[in-house]
């Protein structure tokens, strides 16, 4: 007989950006609810409370974590042991790394949720860019409240996609959800036959297409770009990509799309190219789902650039 899973729903954000908000609505949704106990673990406690009456009614038991130190596997598998939970919810702590994280083997992380506050967003990125970014980069979803009054809300986007490009970005106000896209802002004519990319080009490109594969299937972009060829890479595939610096030095990540070419074998691996290829959005096992593949219609070799690695991070310039 094998221990069940423990699915766990972490919650993260600063203080005051609407996780405790965030996570009571959603105890009194339906869809949430279960037959088993909710454990509630919270780790910084804010103005806003939880209501007994809400907890009782969704089987939710709550316990409160202070120090960081008590973050642990041993502690956290205490009081699984005391509560026996199906699901564990965790207010994270805004001023905790999300890095340093670890939990009990039997619990899996199988979602996590960072709440933003519009209002603050700006000092944060600016002073705390490296603890925004590590709480971005593992989340799915970012929740960005409190945008009434804002008008540059394409930056924010930009900000956080800069961070991590896949995640769903939702912007909300008094009034409910906002619709912000990243077309205002994009550097480049998407109506030109050729897309011509330049750094910031090729950065708010790939920024805008995890979120927009519409917009840019059948669409020709042109670009320079490193050789790279990952391991069990089929045949004819490559990826053209860019290395790029999302938070700081010690956050460098290589970003690109697969790209079909016949002579992607006699490509050497790490080298230059200035590559032109016609975009299609197709089923991809390299993405699980749907994405955009490249199809190559000339590689040429190019000296590398001035600049390497594109800086993610400060595409304001």
């Amino acid at each position: 007989m094998f221990d069940k899973t423990i699915s766990v729903f972490m919650i993260n954000g600063f203080l005051e950006s609407g996780k405790t908000q965030f996570i009571k609505y959603t105890l009194a949704q339906d869809y949430f609810q279960t037959r088993g106990t909710t454990l509630l673990i919270v780790c910084e406690e804010g103005e806003e409370e939880y209501d007994q009456a809400l907890l009782a009614k969704s089987k939710t038991v709550m316990e409160v974590i202070e120090d960081e130190e008590d973050f642990n596997p041993e502690y956290l598998q205490s009081l699984a042991k005391k509560y026996k939970p199906v699901r564990v919810v965790i207010e994270f702590n805004g001023m905790w790394n999300p890095k340093n994280i670890k939990l009990p083997s039997d619990w899996s992380l199988d979602q996590q949720i960072t709440n933003i506050d519009a209002t603050t967003f700006p000092m944060y990125f600016a002073n705390m860019r490296s603890l925004v970014a590590e709480q971005v980069k593992g989340s799915e979803m970012v929740i960005v409240n409190r945008c009434d009054g804002i008008d540059d809300l394409a930056s924010y986007k930009r900000n956080i996609k800069s961070v991590n490009a896949r995640a769903e970005v939702i912007f909300e106000d008094s009034e409910g959800e906002l619709n912000v896209s990243l077309a205002e802002e994009l550097p480049f004519d998407l109506e030109a036959p050729v897309i011509e990319l330049n750094d910031t080009g090729y950065a708010i490109w790939y920024m805008d297409i995890m979120d927009n594969l519409e917009r840019y299937d059948g669409k020709t972009i042109e670009y320079t770009a490193m050789v790279v060829k990952p391991p069990m890479f089929p045949d004819g595939y490559f990826v053209p990509g860019r290395m790029a610096m999302t938070c700081c030095a010690d956050d460098i990540a290589m970003l690109g799309f697969i790209c079909q070419f016949k002579g992607a074998k006699d490509l050497p691996e790490k080298s230059w190219v200035k590559v032109n290829a016609t975009i299609h959005i197709e089923n991809h096992e390299a993405y699980q789902g749907m994405g955009p593949v490249l199809y190559a219609n000339s590689i040429t070799t190019v000296k590398k650039p001035k600049n390497e690695v594109i800086d993610f991070s400060n595409l304001d310039g």
